[in-house]
């Protein structure tokens, strides 16, 4: 990683630190995170046992529209740093990647109402939609990590710039 690139400019980093945005992403990522760990147990739970079939539809149910919320608002955040709601230069894979997760959650939810799916497949289905949401996840966590350390790599050096080098 080289700091040649950074995540931020000063006047984004500085936008990203003044909206309350950022508070409201970082507030409902654990919220969603949890929701997903809950529901992941009850998912594997049915798909073992056949027990608890509503409840595990509920929290399917709670965690898409959780991440429905968090895209919303995401976006709100991304255009009030960026400049643009979605695919800006700095998180283009991660937006990109969420579409996927965002059509395998809409996938789920379209063939629970339309009865596309036996109750099994679905349960199959939110699986796949969990393993998609593990994976762009990850890439925003790194990409975070990395925000950090180049962010404090610069403040050692006494630079103005905060932010991440991406490859």
């Amino acid at each position: 990683m080289t700091d040649s690139i950074a995540l931020y400019t000063p006047e984004e980093r500085r936008r990203r630190d003044q909206t309350p945005w950022t508070l409201v992403q970082g507030i409902l990522a654990p919220i969603q995170f949890l929701v997903f760990v809950v529901s992941t147990i009850l998912v594997i739970r049915f798909l073992i046992t056949g027990e608890d079939e509503w409840i595990t539809t509920v929290s399917i149910v709670s965690k898409t529209l959780l991440l429905y919320l968090i895209m919303i608002t995401g976006c709100i955040w991304e255009k009030v740093v960026f400049g643009r709601y979605l695919f800006a230069k700095a998180f283009f894979w991660e937006d990109v990647f969420s579409m996927l997760v965002l059509a395998l959650h809409t996938a789920y939810l379209l063939a629970l109402t339309n009865a596309w799916l036996a109750t099994h497949a679905l349960m199959v289905l939110a699986l796949g939609a969990y393993l998609a949401y593990v994976i762009n996840a990850a890439q925003f966590l790194l990409k975070l990590r990395a925000a950090r350390r180049q962010q404090a790599r610069a403040e050692i050096r006494g630079s103005p710039v905060g932010g991440v080098a991406y490859e």
